[in-house]
């Protein structure tokens, strides 16, 4: 990991992808939210605030390893939300 500020990023633009990709679904479709929808930008939402916790927990002993986690967990994150925009 090349530092905390792209991790940041990274976490930022991952998840705010994903919730354009419910807007863009809501646009094409219906035009409105639905439960569905709002269920998805929640979840997407709960996930950032996750993990921006984790990354600015200090009382970590080894970093890069916590780094590294939190990344396989963005990604685990993402491709769930994905599919479930796929499932709409």
């Amino acid at each position: 990991m090349a530092n905390i500020k792209n991790l940041k990023k990274d976490i930022n633009y991952v998840l705010g992808d994903i919730i354009e990709a419910v807007y863009l679904y809501e646009l094409t479709t219906t035009g409105k939210p639905s439960p569905e929808t709002n269920a998805l930008i929640d979840e997407a939402i709960t996930a950032f605030d996750v993990l921006i916790a984790k990354v600015n927990a200090k009382n970590v002993e080894n970093k890069k390893a916590h780094f590294k986690q939190i990344n396989v967990e963005l990604e685990q994150a993402a491709n769930q939300l994905v599919a479930k925009i796929n499932e709409l």
